[in-house]
């Protein structure tokens, strides 16, 4: 198991990084250390220890926090099939996405917002260059397929847009 001097010793390798999650899985436990918060400029790092002391035969199957994200999104992209006439603002690029400028300020865009062409829709943060995300299209939010802070995919659908 590691020691609390290891656990700080590498609470600071991330920190120093340009990592912004990191796994460490053993016999004995696992740890996931995480940074956020990135827009008030501040790294919180959250640790979590879980010893393993499961000593049933069949494995025990969890649902990570993405696995969750990425059935919630399946489950708004199989909506958007069932109504093709609703328009896809997809992730330019790898990173992650926030829906508004800072923490405390409100999000760009949610249900039921008027967008135009051009209107900046959220911000997707690759290796710490924050890059605003412009509607390509005209019309009405219909809904906000990822949550504030999840990591996107290129191509991930964000949100669905009905086109006046």
């Amino acid at each position: 198991m590691l020691t609390i001097e290891d656990i700080k010793t590498l609470i600071k390798e991330l920190d120093s990084s340009s990592l912004s999650e990191l796994k460490l899985e053993a016999e004995d436990g696992k740890i996931t250390l995480r940074k956020a918060d990135a827009f008030a400029g501040k790294v919180k790092t959250i640790v979590g220890v879980t010893p393993q002391t499961t000593t049933v035969q069949t494995p025990s199957v969890q649902p990570e926090p993405q696995s969750i994200a990425s059935a919630e999104q399946k489950t708004a992209e199989a909506n958007t099939a069932a109504d093709p006439s609703l328009h896809k603002i997809t992730a330019p690029m790898v990173g992650t996405f926030y829906s508004s400028s800072s923490p405390d300020a409100d999000a760009f865009v949610s249900k039921g917002s008027k967008i135009d062409k051009k209107s900046v829709v959220c911000i997707v943060e690759a290796m710490k260059l924050f890059n605003e995300i412009e509607a390509d299209c005209k019309g009405t939010i219909v809904e906000v397929l990822v949550e504030d802070g999840q990591l996107v995919e290129y191509g991930q659908p964000l949100f669905l847009v009905k086109e006046d």
